[in-house]
């Protein structure tokens, strides 16, 4: 992995502003049902991260597009609450912002979500967005941040330290370049075939350019393989779970912070597992992320 650096953290794609109720049961068809609590509040893969990654004590900034509507001020004044630069953000009349009505079952510990899409995310030539990447220490896309950034000659040029959450599939993507990559264990099986074991597939994707992979798989941890090195197992951090809304796009922003701050990539991805795992406690994907300081030296209980 790159040494440490405490430049920005730059995340780009998907900010939205969501709807949260807390039922026992889905409703049924043309019934009422009463919420133990509601929630707004901003969500989005690379929105969520950057706040996870500023709450662990990153100078973060945020860039993607937004309407000029009530939503899209409310996830600009959300992220600035946090600190997060919103200076490369894209404020389009023409669009409208991303937003969602998510409905969480306590029985089944799942969740139900109607949304509006996200516009597309690009940026124009002389945008700050293009300041943002060139001093960036990192670079972190999601799934509607990536083409905008692999677009760039900077990343051609491997100039990039470039993260990818994976949780979502990517069109045109391709992992030559790609310094940190972070899929889920079922993405690395729809990839290259479910009867290979985790170490064979996070194999497979450092072959395949990847120069880290973090392959997250739920209440079972996550694998991780940083270049020619065996791959380790990091257990889960049990968690008290009121919803798992954003824990997936949380782990991805303190993943990012703690290897930025010089964890070694087993002790980041721990260090993310309990970030991710604090956030469940809430309703929505952020009030519960914890305010935290990254140390040097974590202890980990992780496994060859």
């Amino acid at each position: 992995m790159p040494q440490p650096s405490t430049g920005t953290l730059l995340f780009v794609g998907c900010a939205t502003l969501d709807s949260i109720a807390l039922v026992e049961d889905y409703p049924a068809a043309d019934s009422r049902t009463v919420a133990s609590d509601f929630a707004t509040a901003g969500g989005g893969p690379a929105a969520t991260a950057a706040v996870a990654a500023a709450r662990a004590g990153a100078n973060t900034a945020f860039a993607g597009v937004l309407g000029t509507d009530e939503e899209g001020d409310r996830i600009i004044a959300g992220l600035q609450a946090e600190g997060v630069d919103t200076s490369a953000v894209i404020r389009d009349p023409n669009v409208k912002t991303g937003a969602s009505v998510i409905v969480v079952s306590k029985a089944s510990e799942s969740r139900a979500i109607v949304t509006r899409p996200v516009p597309p995310v690009s940026f124009p030539a002389g945008s700050r967005f293009h300041a943002l990447v060139e001093s960036a220490a990192w670079v972190h896309v999601d799934h509607l941040g990536w083409n905008a950034v692999a677009s760039l000659p900077a990343f051609s040029a491997g100039s990039l330290n470039v993260s990818v959450d994976a949780g979502n599939p990517i069109a045109s993507f391709s992992l030559r370049g790609v310094a940190l990559y972070v899929p889920t264990i079922e993405r690395l099986q729809a990839e290259y075939g479910g009867h290979h074991s985790p170490e064979a597939l996070l194999g497979k994707a450092v072959d395949d350019g990847a120069s880290a992979v973090v392959a997250t798989a739920g209440s079972d941890g996550a694998w991780v393989k940083d270049g020619t090195a065996d791959p380790l197992h990091v257990p889960a951090t049990p968690a008290a779970i009121v919803s798992t809304l954003g824990a997936g796009d949380v782990y991805h922003g303190a993943l990012l912070a703690a290897v930025a701050a010089g964890l070694s990539l087993a002790d980041a991805a721990a260090f993310a597992g309990r970030t991710a795992s604090a956030s469940c406690e809430g309703l929505d994907g952020r009030s519960t992320i914890p305010h935290q300081t990254i140390t040097p030296v974590l202890t980990s209980n992780h496994t060859a």
